[in-house]
C-alpha cells in the first residue's frame, strides 16, 4: 500500500519545514548552507556518536 502524500520534515539545522522532493536537492537539509553547518559540527566534534573512545581502544594493542 503506497501513500502518495509528500513527506514533510524539518531541516535538522534550522528547523525550516520542507517537503522531501527534488525542489530541495540538499535534503534532509533546506539548503547547502544548512548542510555545511551540519558537516562543520561533525568535523569539529560538535556532534558525536556515543561510545568508547577509539584511540583508547587502539592503545590497548600497542
Amino acid at each position: 500500500m503506497t501513500d502518495d502524500k509528500p513527506i514533510k520534515l524539518n531541516c535538522p539545522t534550522c528547523q525550516k519545514a520542507i517537503t522531501w522532493s527534488e525542489a530541495y536537492p540538499f535534503r534532509p537539509f533546506c539548503s547547502e548552507r544548512c548542510k555545511m553547518i551540519d558537516l562543520g559540527e561533525w568535523a569539529t566534534e560538535g556532534h558525536r556518536i556515543p561510545g568508547e573512545d577509539a584511540q583508547a581502544q587502539n592503545d590497548e594493542f600497542e
